[in-house]
């Protein structure tokens, strides 16, 4: 019997998916000197891979066809320059690397007939830039020679030696180009983003550590967002007021991350109080201690764990603490607005990364690019150095398409995992850990040999560096690709018809937490309880 049917009165609102989140590491914030900035590229339609560019020559008068990123529209043609450089995934043979969350601002500006999109603007960036200031420099000025046609976005921009925070936003149709900041991370600083600009006042008069559109404060007051002086301009209130739905489900994610690499600052989550609008997070921090990339690893897979938002309880964790919720975000019932709680770690992400880069190594072995498909959670980080000359074939772009399943490709082979261990997930993922934290535990512990012996290579010639380098990210690739699908077989066996089978193989049937029972009592308890006829003799035990 269907005891409910789907009301009438329910909505599921069309909302902004908020996807994306990035940290960001400075080198004095670092165990071991690295800058890192991470990124999870999260959306229900996109395949992951990890796209590989080469570095190229060119003639003059030659163009570059610009492509948007989400679409696969073809936008335009820009002017190509002399050289450019090789990038896998995000980052580049100089180790420059980029990561974005977009958090859309006033829809009013933006631009369909803008001649650069935000993927674009990254990619074309990375082929083109020595240094992330570099990078910086050059976004600026394709937006402002080409137009721009996505919302507001917000980039982290880093090489071995800086890291800055850089927020852009359109300036609608009729008027060409965006207006954007871009500010560099102090030393010893942590920062994040997570679909909110973030960005408040700002420095006018700091070239080094500060870099702006010239109209980016002009521009806010023609449009009326903005009446004050110069210096108490404030780009996020100009140009995405906050909202409590911002506070509460994008920066939510920059205070779990802060409060969990300073805790000793007891960060308060007030900012997500409906009256309290007043107080917001600060852009950056100092952490309590120096942070690894392991920690990155850990900050990837955050579910509010531990807080009061801690996506493994309540009643839509279901009876196996399941940390995700499915879409839609936002919806409605009897004319109230609910929502989901969003975590940096979920779902739909298509790939995520750690980019580590150092400048005490040379670039094709200083730079990697700690990189997987799919949920972070149950991911593997697996480390693609930024001299490889190819991408691994089970992450290469053509191995798979997001419409149909191959178990070649690396991101089908993780969502079969994933997706099972949903459907029992405080159980499947314990299965799931020791495989994961293996694979990546050894790399970490191999590191240190393995660019040791790249360097001894780098000495001879710096192609037999790359050379190894690819051998030995595609090895890796492939050992993880073929365990995880063996995994996939093993947990489908173990875990089928709802049953658990014991290390012997016998199947047993463990009965649901007691908590979940409460749950089934409390709602459907009179329904299920245990009768007996009259004179019914109890039952033998």
């Amino acid at each position: 019997m269907l005891r409910y049917l789907l009301p009438a009165t329910l909505l599921l609102l069309p909302t902004a998916a908020m996807p994306c989140t990035n940290f960001l590491v400075t080198r004095t914030a670092a165990a071991d000197g690295s800058t890192m900035i991470t990124y999870a590229a999260d959306s229900h339609e996109l395949y992951g891979d990890l796209g590989y560019i080469p570095a190229g020559l060119h003639r003059p008068g030659q163009t570059v066809d610009v492509i948007e990123w989400d679409t696969n529209r073809f936008i335009g043609r820009i002017p190509q320059v002399e050289q450019t450089f090789a990038v896998v995934g995000n980052m580049n043979e100089h180790q420059v690397s980029i990561g974005e969350t977009t958090f859309t601002g006033r829809e009013e500006l933006a631009d369909p007939k803008g001649g650069m999109d935000y993927g674009s603007l990254m990619f074309i960036a990375l082929q083109r830039a020595r240094t992330a200031r570099e990078a910086v420099q050059i976004m600026g000025e394709l937006v402002a020679a080409h137009g721009y046609c996505s919302t507001g976005e917000a980039f982290s921009i880093a090489d071995p030696n800086e890291v800055w925070f850089t927020v852009m936003i359109g300036k609608g149709p009729g008027n060409k180009g965006a207006v954007w900041v871009a500010q560099r991370v102090p030393d010893g600083y942590v920062s994040a983003h997570a679909n909110y600009a973030r960005v408040g006042r700002f420095p006018l008069d700091d070239p080094k550590n500060c870099l702006y559109s010239p109209d980016v404060i002009s521009f806010a007051r023609d449009k009326g967002y903005f009446t004050g002086s110069d210096e108490e301009f404030h780009f996020a209130d100009a140009y995405h007021p906050i909202t409590w739905f911002d506070a509460r489900v994008c920066e939510a994610r920059v205070w779990s991350f802060f409060r969990s690499v300073a805790p000793s600052q007891n960060i308060p989550a007030d900012f997500m109080s409906e009256d309290r609008k007043d107080v917001q997070l600060p852009l950056w921090i100092k952490p309590d201690r120096k942070l690894t990339v392991h920690d990155l690893f850990r900050a990837m897979r955050d579910h509010f764990e531990g807080t009061p938002y801690d996506l493994t309880h309540g009643v839509g964790a279901g009876p196996f603490h399941l940390p995700y919720r499915w879409r839609p975000l936002e919806w409605e019932i009897d004319g109230v607005k609910y929502f989901n709680e969003r975590s940096t770690s979920t779902q739909q992400t298509g790939f995520s990364f750690i980019a580590q880069m150092r400048s005490s190594l040379p670039d094709p072995i200083g730079g990697v690019l700690w990189f997987g498909v799919d949920d972070a959670s149950s991911t593997v980080y697996i480390p693609m150095y930024a001299g490889i000359t190819e991408a691994p074939y089970n992450f290469r772009k053509g191995t798979g398409t997001f419409t149909q399943f191959s178990w070649d490709s690396a991101f089908w082979v993780f969502n079969f995992v994933s997706n099972w261990a949903y459907t029992r997930y405080c159980d499947i993922i314990l299965d799931i850990r020791p495989v994961q934290w293996e694979f990546e535990g050894s790399f970490l512990a191999r590191q240190a040999d393995v660019e040791k012996a790249a360097v001894a290579l780098y000495r001879q010639a710096p192609e037999l560096a790359r050379e190894y380098l690819t051998r030995y990210s595609a090895e890796q690739s492939a050992k993880v690709v073929e365990r995880w699908r063996r995994l996939g077989v093993e947990l489908f066996v173990k875990y089928m018809d709802g049953n658990v089978r014991d290390s012997q193989g016998k199947v047993t049937h463990p009965p649901l937490p007691e908590d979940w029972y409460r749950r089934i009592i409390k709602e459907d308890g009179e329904q299920f309880r245990v009768r007996k006829f009259p004179g019914e003799p109890e039952p033998k035990k």
